[in-house]
């Protein structure tokens, strides 16, 4: 049934896309408001740089929080339209009462890495410690709350945790405090930190497996009443997530990132390296991964003890009849 639904919706969506294209780029463009954490994804900043936003006739105005909080409140609120961040958030929003609201596209999997202070080797040396996370209760918290339970700890009985902010946020308190052991940093900002000293006790591929990281996720009603304009936004998503992996575009995807997160050269080749072509890293066309998201839900169950355990069917957070639309009104060659 859900199979014969995405068909029939991609038949009413597509032809709209495609008569959009046929006519040419609208005169005043679409805007779409966008919040992003931990920053703009990369596929934002390509797509604006490359006008593949403009070629759909779409402008963006995308905002970064300083926390999962503020993210979920505001698109929650219709402040924005699109959330860009770890999708477990958008399964908190659905499990906290807000069931209007969907996945509507991938894009990476996770890149992050367990950091810690210089001295500390093993994860067993966090026990006892305070470790720092964006909100304790979901997307990479839950990953190290999985971590630790993994190696025999428990939150309140073996560590302590304490909500400071955002990625690159948590990296300055990790340096202003030594007393924060570790937190779940991901890239540059890993990167960053190993630079600086801090110790890398292993990454979620190895730590967790799969995991579906950074999508978008937008209100239910917001996306029936507005097809189109998502359509949009989506396929061009995709196109600039094609622009960023293609090997022909390496030197400027790198020059891209030393841009727009003030990188320089050295650690904007070796964010390449880890975002473009490391395990966990960007998917292929902003792909949804379906696998990656059964562990968020498992680790979801697993740690915070949701659903008695028992992970629930993943088909009622997403609805990717957009996305197949999208990427069927993609021109070859784009």
């Amino acid at each position: 049934m859900k199979s014969r639904f995405r068909l029939f919706f991609a038949g009413i969506a597509l032809p709209l896309a495609f008569a959009w294209i046929a006519n040419g780029q609208a005169s005043d463009p679409q805007v779409i408001r966008v919040v992003c954490l931990p920053a703009r994804p990369l596929a934002l900043a390509a797509a604006e740089a490359n006008g593949i936003f403009a070629k759909y006739g779409i402008s963006v105005q995308a905002e970064v929080a300083t926390n999962s909080d503020l993210l979920r409140g505001g698109l929650a609120s219709g402040k924005y339209m699109v959330a860009h961040a770890a999708v477990d958030n958008e399964v908190a929003m659905y499990e906290a009462g807000d069931t209007d609201v969907a996945i509507v596209m991938g894009g990476e999997g996770s890149t992050n890495e367990l950091i810690a202070q210089k001295g500390i080797h093993a994860i067993a040396d966090l026990r006892g410690k305070v470790l720092i996370v964006d909100a304790p209760h979901t997307a990479y918290a839950l990953q190290l709350k999985k971590i630790l339970m993994s190696n025999g700890m428990q939150l309140g009985r073996d560590y302590e945790l304490k909500p400071v902010g955002s990625t690159p946020v948590r990296l300055q308190a990790m340096r202003d405090n030594k007393d924060y052991a570790a937190s779940m940093l991901g890239v540059p900002t890993s990167i960053l930190a190993r630079a600086d000293g801090f110790v890398s006790l292993g990454n979620t591929q190895s730590l967790i497996g799969p995991y579906q990281g950074i999508g978008a996720f937008v209100k239910r009603s917001w996306a029936k009443n507005n097809s189109a304009l998502l359509v949009k936004y989506i396929a061009a998503s995709v196109e600039a997530q094609r622009w960023l992996m293609a090997r022909d575009n390496k030197q400027q995807t790198i020059a891209l990132m030393e841009k727009e997160w003030e990188l320089s050269p050295g650690v904007a080749a070796q964010t390449y390296a880890t975002e473009v072509e490391g395990p966990g890293s960007l998917e292929s066309d902003a792909r949804f991964d379906l696998d990656g998201f059964k562990n968020v839900l498992k680790i979801r169950a697993d740690v915070e003890g949701q659903w008695q355990g028992m992970p629930p069917s993943p088909e009622r957070y997403f609805d990717l009849t957009y996305y197949d639309a999208a990427v069927g009104s993609i021109k070859p060659g784009q």
